[in-house]
């Protein structure tokens, strides 16, 4: 049932709009209001990442965080898994909240907020986002005992600390890496990491802009690849890497400077966790694409659990089955040891562990999956007509499938799939197929489905 929008900010997963007029210093202050007031909350760590609305907007959510009666423990600039590690961290401490600034990869002139509790739970619209915007809308705040107190805290040396150990530091080769944080929040903390690692680094685009001189970070679209992939022909590295602006999701290229799809990274990832656990443990898995995924962790052993697609589902899923990894092809990369959140720093330390334990090229490692399972990659189709579509597609190519509407649709025949999604905020549909070996067949039949969902409506 579709629910009555009372802050056009509040969406679905967090908080996002333009600024000031979705979001402003008012809306932020009796969001942090209405946070404590739903959740009881004690103490809260707070942080932001580089925009330039940024510092007014958290300083009115720490306002009304404070005047609702929280503590707060202010960690500055930040990425928005800092927060989830000192939301889960500092739990001895008292805390049991978490609120980052950030509007991730969104457009210039946006901002927005991610909300966890206790033990860095995400706040979604099921589970309390959409109380909170209740409250806030209707400024009907219960009266505080007490004004909170806000403290000042760089938590940077125990985060690195934590990141650290998923690599073995003396076993690293001195690989050269280029990295591209696209003068979003993960500068700081690349340096951090990496002075305690054996790695050449190029860093280009590498200091904190809220102007984002080279464009918003988002690595998804292929236009902000080029300068990653320009300065890994040109200094002739082992490893490209990218982050998009609040640094949870990492990018990564191979040594001809190819960007690497996330769903090839996800078997790596899979594979690569699953080493030393027992008999089957779980890999939480997104159902766009999933032969390859499933195929990997059944042979290390694993079982695959699909998941619908979106951290809150995937952090949720996770929790339930003790996953020790979970992996969208989006580039969301889920650990237990980081309290089931997702990390953009941990990925990166991986994968230079496992460059550094085996001399292939990164192509290499992914060569034989790219080849077993070649896919479209995801392609976007603006469409009036998203139901009618899915439809269409489920009535001409379901029969003789094994169907599944878990997330969208999903249709598996022997020799090829696909996965056809609605677009929860605009006009679009996104489409995903893979085949078996079998590059012309993906050709035919990613225009065979593209055709039927263009001929709607003309």
């Amino acid at each position: 049932m579709a629910r009555d929008v009372l802050l056009p900010c509040v969406k679905t997963y967090d908080i996002r709009g333009k600024v000031p007029e979705d979001l402003d210093e008012g809306i932020a202050e009796r969001i942090g209001r209405a946070y404590v007031a739903h959740f009881g909350a004690r103490k809260v760590v707070v942080g932001r990442d580089v925009r330039d609305s940024g510092p007014a907007l958290t300083q009115a959510l720490i306002r009304g965080l404070c005047a609702q009666g929280a503590d707060v423990i202010d960690l500055g600039m930040i990425g928005t898994e800092v927060m989830y590690f000192g939301a889960f961290s500092l739990e001895a401490e008292g805390v049991d909240g978490g609120i980052v600034v950030t509007a991730s990869h969104n457009p210039m002139g946006y901002n927005g907020m991610k909300l966890v509790t206790k033990g860095a739970v995400p706040v979604s619209g099921d589970s309390g986002l959409y109380d909170i915007e209740r409250l806030a809308h209707a400024r009907d705040f219960p009266a505080p005992t007490r004004t909170g107190g806000v403290t000042t805290r760089d938590i940077t040396a125990s985060y690195v600390e934590h990141l650290l150990g998923y690599v073995d530091k003396g076993s690293l080769r001195p690989l050269k890496v280029v990295t591209n944080p696209g003068h979003g929040a993960a500068g700081p903390f690349l340096d951090a990491v990496a002075a305690h690692l054996p790695l050449e680094l190029i860093r280009i685009h590498h200091a904190p802009d809220g102007t984002f001189p080279a464009g918003v970070p988002n690595p998804l679209e292929e236009h902000n690849r080029a300068p990653t992939i320009a300065a890994v022909q040109q200094h002739g590295a082992d490893l490209g890497l990218a982050w998009d602006g609040d640094f949870d999701r990492c990018f990564f290229f191979d040594e001809t400077g190819a960007f690497v799809d996330g769903y090839y990274v996800v078997g790596l990832f899979a594979g690569l966790m699953l080493e030393g656990q027992p008999p089957g443990t779980k890999i939480i898995h997104d159902p766009r694409l999933t032969w390859n995924t499933v195929d990997v962790v059944q042979q290390h052993g694993g079982t695959p659990v699909a998941c619908k697609t979106g951290h809150a589902f995937i952090k949720e899923r996770m929790r339930q089955e003790d996953a020790v990894y979970g992996g969208e092809m989006s580039a969301h990369h889920y650990f237990r040891r980081f309290a089931y959140c997702d990390s953009g720093m941990i990925p990166w330390l991986l994968m230079a562990g496992l460059l550094s334990q085996d001399d292939r090229p990164l192509s290499a490692h992914i060569a034989d999956m790219k080849a077993r399972y070649p896919i479209s990659g995801e392609i976007n189709r603006h469409t009036e007509h998203k139901d009618e579509a899915i439809a269409l597609v489920e009535q001409t190519y379901g029969k003789g499938a094994t169907v599944s509407h878990l997330d969208g649709l999903s249709l598996e025949h022997d020799t090829w799939r696909l996965s056809l999604r609605k677009s929860n905020t605009e006009p679009v549909l996104r489409l995903n197929l893979e085949t078996r070996q079998d590059p012309a067949l993906l050709a035919r039949m990613t225009e065979d489905v593209l055709a039927l969902i263009d001929g709607l409506g003309q």
